[in-house]
């Protein structure tokens, strides 16, 4: 197992984060009505993503005993790689304007880089980030290269 095909996230409301990730330039696919979606999945690069109600995806793990989000930080972000840190600046200020809240403005990173961090609608962790350093393959995917290459 050396893969990871779908990052679900749980959402309060379907509709209206389905509204900020196509503001963010997400393609998205619906299934069931605009109005009324069952899941959203996203026709993105790399791995896929798609928002679920957050109570069903609870009751999906354990109908009798679901899981409660925590209060705070989950311990988990998700990271855009960005190619150049004027697009880290365009896509943090896309993200404000969709709604999210800037967490961690864009700044020169501990490890060499530039980048930030946001919350979207849900809180969930986004990090924007460029690596003077970083390439990419076909499929706009970062190369993760052993060090001693």
């Amino acid at each position: 197992m050396n893969r990871l095909n779908l990052i679900t996230l749980g959402t309060n409301d379907i509709v209206k984060s389905n509204h900020f990730f196509k503001e963010l330039g997400f393609d998205t696919s619906i299934r069931g009505t605009e109005t009324n979606p069952f899941i959203i999945f996203f026709r993105n690069e790399g791995t896929r993503i798609a928002l679920y109600p957050l109570d069903e995806l609870a009751k999906d793990i354990d109908r009798q005993n679901p899981p409660t989000k925590p209060n705070g930080f989950s311990g988990i972000t998700l990271a855009y790689n960005a190619k150049s840190k004027e697009e880290v600046d365009e896509v943090l200020k896309k993200a404000e304007l969709a709604g999210a809240i800037i967490q961690k403005e864009p700044k020169k990173t501990d490890w060499g880089g530039y980048g930030g961090y946001f919350t979207d609608l849900d809180g969930y962790y986004w990090e924007v980030a460029y690596g003077e350093g970083w390439e990419f393959d076909e499929n706009n995917m970062l190369v993760i290269n052993d060090q001693n290459e």
